[in-house]
């Protein structure tokens, strides 16, 4: 299974609403809280081709994107696959 990352941060129904579409397909991910230190948010930033908002949601270097696009996979049956 790849490695699952989602930068979030506080305060996001985006990216609460992302973490409970993992736990409903059983998904393992880890979360990346860009507000708890210094450096974090550029660090999305770059690894998202620019991207501000958040989530942002990675399959170990598969940038999906947001919860919008990470919703549509599940929609089209093609999250599951993804991850493999």
């Amino acid at each position: 299974m790849k490695n699952i990352i989602m930068y979030s941060g506080p305060m996001c129904n985006f990216c609460e609403a992302a973490k409970r579409l993992f736990v409903r397909n059983n998904i393992d991910f880890k979360v990346i809280d860009i507000s708890s230190k210094e450096g974090l948010r550029d660090e999305m930033i770059k690894k998202a081709n620019g991207k501000r908002t958040i989530p942002q949601i990675f399959f170990d270097d598969y940038h999906v994107g947001g919860y919008t696009e990470l919703r549509e996979l599940e929609k089209k049956g093609e999250l599951l696959n993804l991850i493999k």
